[in-house]
């Protein structure tokens, strides 16, 4: 059986621009949509379950469509179903948060345990509907973009849109440098610059020889980069490491702002 994409529903009004995201998603990839809501009381969650149903149906009619009601709290029922899922989608605000809050409790929480793709709807209109024509992913020095540079690929080739994949750098205060690097470049980091985009984009293009990839080197810190860059972007892919003899994932700083910050929707991608 074919794992579902797997859409948290509260009945706030994010969590249902979640549910029209991740039924466009359900039927580009031809998986299906499930739908999951934590609650306490029967009444209430049959009325949430039943008007999620109902927005999924209307966003992609064929889609196929489960539905299930859960007793744990949000965040671990979401966790537990993201064991089997092709990815966990959420809204980027629950019914439960403050006002003066940028990101959901739960949103939060769940992308950094899950154990697959965690995307965070939010943005505008046209970033959540695809108008754009771009998938931008962050590339990063290190191991941690392989699994996130396939997800933005897979993601890029459905959508029949471009790939833009942005490895930002800093160079010491004062230095003159290429992406290229000089050589006492070189001897303080591991790659230089444009050999870490290359790097990180040889292999997974070789599985999608049509995709039309463009690089960005920018010279400033990742953050501010990464989120210019999705402000014209459908979607942003960030890669995430997990901890060291702890379950979970390391966010980190980056990752944290672009959840609570970004344009467009995110996904939080768990390097394998």
């Amino acid at each position: 059986m074919t794992i579902p994409l797997v859409v948290g529903v509260d009945g706030s009004e994010a969590s249902l621009e979640a549910v029209d995201w991740a039924a466009a998603e359900a039927a580009r990839h031809g998986i299906p949509l499930h739908l999951l809501h934590a609650a306490a009381g029967e009444q209430e969650a049959s009325r949430v379950i039943s008007a999620a149903s109902a927005r999924a149906g209307e966003s992609a009619p064929a889609a196929r469509l489960s539905s299930e009601i859960s007793h744990e709290d949000a965040a671990s029922a979401l966790v537990g179903q993201g064991r089997n899922a092709f990815a966990l989608v959420l809204g980027s605000r629950g019914l439960g948060d403050l006002a003066g809050m940028l990101l959901g409790s739960v949103s939060l929480a769940v992308a950094a345990r899950a154990d697959c793709p965690v995307i965070v709807v939010r943005g505008s209109p046209e970033h959540r509907a695809g108008r754009f024509g771009s998938v931008v992913v962050g590339i990063e020095d290190g191991e941690g973009s392989g699994t996130a540079v396939d997800f933005a690929l897979r993601e890029a080739d459905v959508r029949g849109c471009r790939l833009v994949a942005v490895h930002a750098w800093s160079a010491p205060s004062g230095a003159c440098t290429t992406p290229q690097a000089s050589s006492w470049f070189l001897e303080a980091h591991r790659r230089p610059p444009a050999q870490v985009l290359d790097d990180a984009l040889r292999h997974p293009a070789e599985r999608y020889r049509d995709a039309a990839v463009s690089r960005r080197l920018i010279e400033r810190p990742a953050r501010p980069a990464l989120l210019e860059a999705a402000s014209t972007a459908d979607l942003l892919v960030v890669g995430a490491r997990r901890r060291l003899g702890h379950p979970g994932l390391q966010l980190g700083l980056i990752n944290h702002a672009l959840l609570h910050h970004a344009p467009c929707p995110v996904a939080v991608v768990p390097q394998m």
